[in-house]
């Protein structure tokens, strides 16, 4: 997963100039569904893009056991969704 994090990022910068336009420079700011985000230089991408795939794959597995998810898990993972301008799981 760390090798991949350069390709991860353009893919993240694709989907900010689709999403938000391109004119948007790296520290600024923009709405992304309802949502003020920041557009994230690499070294700020890095640990919250990481920190997404954890809190994605965690949901994820607790859905397939069939827990109960918490409200306030499914508001920290559209939160930091929206911060690489991702939708959540579903």
């Amino acid at each position: 997963m760390i090798d991949d994090l350069p390709a991860q990022y353009h893919e993240y910068l694709d989907r900010f100039a689709g999403e938000l336009g391109a004119d948007v420079k790296v520290g600024a700011f923009a709405k992304y569904n309802g949502t003020l985000i920041k557009k994230l230089s690499f070294e700020e991408f890095t640990p919250a893009f990481l920190e997404y795939q954890e809190i994605a794959q965690r949901y994820t597995e607790s859905m397939e056991r069939g827990d109960t998810i918490n409200d306030v898990v499914l508001r920290l993972l559209r939160e930091r969704g929206a911060s690489l301008v991702l939708k959540p799981p579903a």
